[in-house]
């Protein structure tokens, strides 16, 4: 069943019985389909049928505006092997027709096959650059920045975070949480960089609650998530807070447990389940829900991000 049916994404309703025996209602806010519900955005890109689908166009398209408006004729970014935001990136640059480059952790795979994730950024005309971890983790320096930037070969390119996560990513995200204003008591969502929360946070309505489940270990979310806020609404805003423990061991971790979860949540409801950020956030809110931490008779409203990379 439908629920409320606005563009971009639809919400849906499923019946699990990991959540109704304790009252909770299970909504599914299918931002994995804005490919197939809209032509998402149509002003900037066009009528397209967009690749990745998901929460990452959100984050993506106000940074595009800006290139764009800036006179950028490409794009340089930043992200792990399995970044998504790097496919929505590449996809993005050829939909435009701006040249990007893809800076990615690791400079030890740069003598490997790429992935399937990787391959797909290559497809799209990304160039990527591979750096050592080390450097990486300094790239939020502006000095570092620069160097790595031009060492890329990407000077004079619009300079899109890791994650896609900005003050202006905020502002495409917040249209997610209006989009959901009073049709969930609490909306979850997993987290990366951050950014979705942040912006999520902003949109919801008074009363309604934003969940994040952090994908990677570490605890580094809650600072993060304050200084997106503060550069983007000058201050807090929303209800918001972390579910930490779920990440499976780190990122793009997916032991048998986890792997055994999604697979049995596809069969159950027919919906393919992404594996780094969607099926931790759904078991996260099953654990949850059993250990009371969700209030009995709540409105649970979880946002599929994504769809696997192989679809």
């Amino acid at each position: 069943m439908l629920l409320q049916p606005r563009p971009p994404s639809p919400l849906q309703e499923i019946r699990d019985d990991r959540f109704e025996p304790y009252g909770v209602r299970l909504l599914l806010k299918r931002d994995d389909l804005i490919h197939t519900t809209t032509p998402w955005d149509t002003e900037l890109l066009g009528p397209v049928d967009l690749y990745p689908p998901g929460n990452k166009w959100r984050k993506l398209a106000p940074n595009l505006r800006a290139a764009l408006d800036g006179g950028h004729d490409g794009l340089v970014t930043f992200g792990g092997a399995y970044s998504n935001h790097l496919r929505a990136t590449a996809a993005a640059g050829r939909l435009l027709g701006l040249g990007t480059t893809g800076i990615v952790r690791g400079d030890e795979l740069a003598g490997r096959p790429l992935n399937d994730s990787l391959a797909r950024c290559a497809a799209d005309g990304m160039r990527l650059h591979f750096v050592p971890r080390s450097q990486y983790r300094r790239k939020a320096e502006p000095q570092e920045l620069a160097r790595l930037v031009e060492a890329a070969g990407a000077g004079g390119a619009y300079v899109v975070p890791e994650g896609g996560s900005n003050a202006l990513a905020l502002l495409g995200c917040a249209e997610l949480g209006r989009e959901l204003r009073g049709a969930a008591d609490v909306v979850a969502v997993a987290c990366g960089t951050g950014g979705t929360l942040a912006g999520l946070a902003a949109g919801l309505a008074p009363g309604q609650r934003a969940l994040g489940v952090p994908v990677l270990a570490g605890g580094f979310l809650a600072a993060e998530i304050r200084s997106l806020q503060a550069a983007a609404f000058g201050g807090p805003a929303g209800d918001w807070s972390l579910a930490e423990g779920f990440d499976h061991g780190g990122y793009a971790r997916v032991p048998a447990p986890l792997e055994a979860f999604a697979a049995d949540f596809e069969d159950r409801h027919g919906l393919p389940v992404e594996r780094i950020y969607v099926a931790k956030l759904l078991w996260a809110l099953a654990e949850l829900t059993a250990s009371g931490a969700v209030a009995r008779g709540s409105a649970l409203a979880a946002v599929i991000t994504g769809q696997p990379s192989s679809r």
